[in-house]
């Protein structure tokens, strides 16, 4: 079986649908900076050339218009701009926590001990986990 994704691609472009914008979604951010970033994204280029960026509302795309020579003359091919309300990639994540902090073997073995004395093999097991997790966020030096 042959994939089918090229032969996709350079259809999508033939009819000016290409789902980006190569280099100048690459370069836009820096281009245009965090907060037109925000609220303008290239969402295609156009069979001739022209890249069509979607902004967040009316407002924003005259503004940009006003502003598309100095835009398009900090993204590579100076490519001319077209401004239309669109859907915007979702930038109000935020970015994801990042993992627990790991606990020391002295951590783990004084989690353990300090559950030993609960009969129960579950309870104990639950026990020590949230006493380790207490110890590796405890500030150095103060007990859990």
């Amino acid at each position: 079986m042959e994939p089918v994704g090229d032969q996709i691609r350079a259809e999508l472009r033939r009819v000016g649908a290409d789902g980006g914008a190569g280099d100048a979604a690459t370069d836009w951010p820096a281009a245009v900076g965090d907060e037109i970033a925000r609220n303008a994204w290239p969402a295609r280029t156009q069979p001739d050339g022209t890249l069509v960026v979607h902004v967040r509302d009316a407002i924003w795309g005259f503004e940009l218009t006003q502003r598309a020579a100095e835009i398009s003359g900090r993204l590579p091919g100076r490519p001319r701009l077209r401004f239309v309300p669109g859907p915007l990639p979702d930038t109000s994540a935020d970015p994801p926590p990042p993992p627990p902090p790991e606990a020391t073997p002295e951590q783990a073995r004084e989690a353990a001990s300090l559950a030993s004395g609960i009969s129960d093999p579950d309870l104990r097991e639950s026990v020590a986990k949230t006493i380790k997790a207490a110890l590796v966020r405890a500030p150095d030096g103060r007990s859990v």
